[in-house]
Parts: structure tokens; C-alpha cells; sequence
């Protein structure tokens, strides 16, 4: 296991424990943010493997290009799972075995990588919360669904020493997420908040707060992709170029006792990495 159980560093003089920012990346990326990763050994999250056509084929060669840029780093690693079409809830056993042999090869990959985690998306929408009490049987039949596809794969997560960790997509109802963690109960399944994507609902959907995402992930709250969005559509732009408060969201992070792994999901100007997480570290030491 690389890097120290906990992910952040003290600010001199302030006796605040501010987290420790990484990346969410392809490996065209690296040449750009290597030195900034690497002097602190940041957390990468290795995205290069999500695309249907990667995921189906032969992947060895992208392996070997990734286990050789990560030669020296001593940070917390992750990759982010295949997720195009691939919906958990799918009520049909035999498309969710093409599910379970996609996410069983993300695991292979991240083995392969020495990774801690891997990122799947929850299959949770704004229509299914709308109709629970219209359809009666739809929660039950949509969390009996995901724990059928997922009970192989986190089999193969517990044998790879590695924790899925699931996303927020179209969730408003972070409970929904939480409640199917609690039910499945796997130590190696754990929460994924994407704060682009909870601020997305909130402005669309009524659905609560970044903060409160954050809040109700409670202690199974492994993993954050870091992006900003504007309310209208899933931008990924750098933190502090949309709408996002961003100050709430870093003191909670900072006092969140199962001390996520933070990631900057940020779609262009990678050059603006560090300039981006020195913001966000920012905001904690000035509370």
C-alpha cells in the first residue's frame, strides 16, 4: 500500500490538515503534471480505460505505457472503471454478465496497476425517484438488480485489494446510493461523490446541495471528483470557474473522518492543475 493511511498534509502553522489533491487523468496528461504529482506523491486516477472499445480489446500495451510513467510515484492510485451503456440496475441477468466480465477486467487493469480503487457509476436517476411510490416494487427490484451484478465482481475487488467506489451520475437522492452500500455491505464497496454532478441535480432536479451529498455519504465516503459546472450541463471545469461554493465544500473535506481521495476531473487546461488545487487548499487554511 502506497502513501499514509491518511491523504493530507499540515499547514505550518495552522494546525489544519488540508487534503491532498491529485488527478483524474489520461496518460497523454502525465508529461504536463508529473512533476506535481510526483513531488508529493498526489493521488492519480488513471482514466485511459473507460472507452467500450479499450476495455473489449487487448489493453496489455496501455498497461505497460501506465506502469512505466508511474515508475517513482509513491501515491494513492486509482483507475476509473468502464461505465458507456454498462448500467448495474439492468434488469436482464444475461446483459448484466456482459457487465460483470466488463468490471472484472477494470479490476484485472487495476491490479495490474497497483490501484486502490475503481470508479463505477450508480444506475440512480431523476425519474426513479420520482416514481418509487408510483411504481411500488422499482427500489427494491432496481437494489436486488445492482447486488446480483456487482456480488462476482466485488468477489474479484476483495481478491485484487481493491475498493469500488460508486459514482453519482443522475443521482437526487443521495440516500438511494447509501442505502444500496449499507444493503450490500462489501468492505469493498464504498461511495464516489462527483461535485459537478450533485450541484448539476441541485440546480435541475431540487435535489440537496454539494455539502449534503457529501454529508449523507457519511463514513463510507471514499472518493471526490473535484470539478465545477455551471448548472446547466456536466462541464468539468476547473473549481472556481462555475458556481460551486467552494470554501463549505473543502472545510467539510477537512474534517471528514474517512479522509476521501480527492481528484481534480477537470476537462481542459491541465497546465492549471496546481493553480487550481492551491485555490482549493487555500480555502481550508483561511477558515
Amino acid at each position: 500500500m502506497r502513501g499514509s493511511p491518511v491523504h493530507g498534509h499540515q499547514m505550518k502553522g495552522h494546525g489544519v490538515t488540508v487534503p491532498t489533491i491529485g488527478a483524474a487523468m489520461l496518460i497523454d496528461n502525465m508529461d504536463i503534471l508529473r512533476d506535481w504529482l510526483f513531488d508529493k506523491d498526489r493521488p492519480i486516477e488513471i482514466q485511459d480505460f473507460v472507452g467500450p472499445d479499450i476495455i473489449a480489446g487487448d489493453t496489455g500495451a496501455l498497461v505497460e505505457q501506465w506502469r512505466a510513467a508511474l515508475q517513482g510515484h509513491n501515491g494513492p492510485r486509482g483507475i476509473h472503471g468502464p461505465f458507456f451503456g454498462l448500467d448495474l440496475s439492468n434488469p436482464d441477468a444475461d446483459i448484466r454478465a456482459i457487465i460483470q466480465t466488463r468490471l472484472n477486467k477494470g479490476l484485472d487493469i487495476a491490479q495490474a496497476l497497483g490501484a486502490e480503487w475503481m470508479v463505477v457509476h450508480s444506475p440512480f436517476t431523476f425519474w426513479h425517484s420520482l416514481n418509487y411510490t408510483n411504481y411500488r416494487l422499482l427500489r427494491g427490484k432496481l437494489f436486488d438488480a445492482v447486488t446480483d451484478c456487482l456480488a462476482p465482481v466485488l468477489t474479484r475487488a476483495a481478491d485484487a485489494g481493491v475498493t469500488v467506489v460508486l459514482e453519482n451520475i443522475d443521482d437526487t437522492a443521495p440516500a438511494d446510493r447509501g442505502d444500496l452500500v449499507a444493503r450490500i455491505n462489501h468492505p469493498n464497496l464504498k461511495l464516489s461523490v462527483d461535485t459537478g454532478h450533485a450541484d448539476l441535480a441541485h440546480a435541475n432536479y431540487n435535489a440537496p446541495p454539494v455539502v449534503d451529498f457529501l454529508h449523507q455519504a457519511g463514513g463510507d465516503l471514499a472518493h471526490i471528483h473535484l470539478q465545477d459546472v455551471d448548472g446547466h450541463a456536466d462541464r468539468h471545469w476547473h473549481p472556481g470557474d462555475g458556481r460551486i461554493n467552494w470554501r463549505p465544500v473543502m472545510n467539510l473535506l477537512a474534517n471528514h473522518p474517512a479522509r476521501p481521495h480527492l481528484l481534480l476531473e477537470v476537462r481542459n487546461n491541465h497546465h492549471r492543475f496546481p493553480q487550481t488545487a492551491a485555490f482549493l487548499e487555500g480555502l481550508v487554511a483561511q477558515r
